[in-house]
């Protein structure tokens, strides 16, 4: 199959899920007003509440959405063939991806700005609400260490990143002055910090952190991870117009030009795929169903963009028709950025030999390759264009990051302020999620997790998706387009999370683990590993029991109208 075709076929995927299917939930059931007060608007407070244009929040929401998952995802999938990568990103973003992201800004909108412990709070229980805080703390602590660990790696293997980064964060700290304080047009804003940020990338192919700091400091995990969380302890503790927002607003068009002129790339070279459509229904990572669903995350489906939309996107929007562009739209961007990896992936290498000889270095290091391939074709020298898909990874990372940790210092104040005040502070939830994060990157702790990465986030998404069905039932309004897609993603991801669990912990049994770290790492995700499925059965159950009340109490309102 030509690679074009695969692109085409994604923008028409794009448009019948924006222009039809989301514009119908939009207007007929959700019945978005724009005459309707935002919590953005009513609560306005300039730190988590901000009323910002539709414009500027495409952009944050796309950056803050999109990090390494839509990349790495496909890149590790296409193992199982082309064929069923590609159905399962088309396929979830359409019915399943979008679906998560606009309502769960939408029901936090119509909630007054309430988080998803407040959510769940009332929606479904109490208990609910302990079990779905202490869950998404121990999920966005995952992220961090994970994302930390390629922010930090990639500023280890790419000496030209860190320029490139500190030039990122000049340009979005200077857009947030631009647009807040100075009133200057969106347009010149744009062009001028992100003309800087292109420029950090050029600089650090010429000068590299080794020859500015010295291979020594360069080369020190330590001082990266440092760096990051730091990076971080600002990002979560600022205004959001100040620093979060502006800086993933901005490096959004690093990762838009990426895409765009990639894409371009794709049509000029027009290659065709040359792993195969099919392979088999297990690989040496798991079968196709369960794990295929939960390694594609990111692209189809993310459990992370339901936290985005609901704690971050949906306090910022100005007017509830936007929800559909920015949350809705938004989705189906990542959707192409996804299908670009597959591309990258099934496309540039000529046998499926050199494709898994390329992989053992790492999925970024793929994806490096393949923007340098298809910039190339449109004469960027082949050295620029890889340092150009590194910095990509880095970026991914490093403003998903900051958000993780925002959202951990949310967390931390509802699920522990009530036990003691000082955890209501800013900068205690702050630096506590920080210091957990950057113990997690440097112990190397995190990779024992990251396999439970994949199983938490779709268990994360699942769990939004009933809550808004909740909602829709407490409203009366119809809900089958949100309760038949988390009824999917709860039974994929136990089933994933069961079957990972279980093998970690055979492997345990039998005596195939050697060494006491990784005897202690696989026994200690196994048992996680359980342990999620242990709370998400009784976050569904909890859920099912809020449900018979919602329909009891339909039954009831339907002879009264009658």
């Amino acid at each position: 199959m030509n690679s074009v075709y695969v692109v085409i076929i994604g923008f028409i995927v794009f448009f019948i899920g924006y222009r039809v299917y989301a514009k119908y939930i939009d207007t007929k059931i959700i019945k978005a007003d724009p005459k309707k007060a935002t919590p953005a608007k009513m609560y306005m407070d300039g730190v988590d509440f901000m009323p910002t244009s539709r414009n500027i929040l495409f952009g944050y929401q796309f950056k803050s959405i999109a990090g390494a998952g839509p990349i790495i995802g496909p890149i590790i999938a296409i193992q199982w063939g082309w064929l069923p990568a590609l159905l399962w990103i088309l396929l979830g973003a359409l019915f399943i991806g979008w679906v998560q992201d606009y309502s769960s800004a939408m029901v936090a909108m119509r909630k007054e700005g309430a988080s998803f412990g407040g959510l769940s709070h009332t929606l479904i229980s109490p208990r609910a609400r302990i079990i779905l805080l202490s869950f998404i703390y121990f999920y966005l602590l995952l992220i961090a260490g994970a994302f930390g660990n390629v922010v930090v790696s990639t500023a280890v293997g790419l000496k030209a990143s860190p320029m490139a980064w500190l030039f990122l964060t000049i340009g979005g700290v200077l857009a947030g002055q631009m647009i807040y304080r100075w009133k200057k047009d969106i347009i010149l804003t744009t062009v001028v910090t992100v003309v800087i940020a292109l420029i950090g990338i050029y600089l650090g192919t010429v000068g590299p952190s080794d020859k500015i700091i010295g291979a020594d400091l360069a080369n020190s995990r330590p001082l990266w991870a440092i760096a990051a969380f730091v990076f971080c302890y600002f990002g979560a503790v600022l205004p959001i117009w100040r620093f979060a927002l502006p800086i993933n607003y901005v490096a959004s068009y690093i990762v838009f030009l990426g895409l765009f002129f990639g894409i371009i790339g794709v049509f000029v070279l027009r290659p065709d795929f040359t792993l195969p459509a099919t392979t088999s229904f297990s690989i040496k990572i798991g079968p196709i169903w369960p794990i295929m669903f939960v390694t594609i995350a990111c692209g189809a489906i993310s459990g992370w963009h339901s936290i985005v939309s609901s704690s971050g996107t949906a306090r910022q929007l100005e007017s509830e028709v936007d929800a559909r562009p920015v949350a809705g739209g938004v989705m189906f961007v990542e959707m192409m950025l996804a299908l670009f990896a597959l591309v990258i992936a099934g496309a540039i290498y000529a046998s499926p030999a050199e494709y898994t000889a390329a992989l053992k270095v790492g999925p970024g290091g793929v994806f490096a390759a393949g923007v340098s391939k298809f910039l190339g074709a449109l004469g960027l020298p082949a050295a620029l264009g890889k340092s150009y898909g590194s910095v990509m990874m880095i970026v991914l990372a490093i403003t998903i990051m900051q958000l993780v940790v925002r959202f951990m210092k949310v967390a931390t104040s509802e699920l522990l302020g009530d036990v003691n005040p000082v955890f209501k502070n800013a900068h205690i939830g702050t630096i506590v999620a920080s210091l957990l994060g950057m113990l997690l990157v440097l112990t190397g702790w995190w990779q024992y997790l990251w396999v439970l990465f994949g199983g938490a986030n779709q268990l994360m998404a699942s769990l939004a998706l009933m809550l808004v069905t909740a909602w829709l039932m407490s409203e009366g309004k119809s809900y089958a387009w949100t309760f038949y897609p988390m009824i999917f993603m709860f039974v994929t991801t136990v089933a994933a999370l069961l079957y990972t669990s279980y093998g970690l912990l055979s492997k345990v049994f039998t005596g195939a683990v050697k060494g006491a770290e990784a005897l202690i790492g696989n026994t200690l995700m196994g048992l996680v590993g359980f342990f999620l499925v242990i709370a998400a059965v009784i976050l569904a159950v909890e859920g099912w029991k809020a449900f018979g009340r919602y329909r009891a109490l339909r039954a009831q309102a339907a002879p009264a109208k009658a």
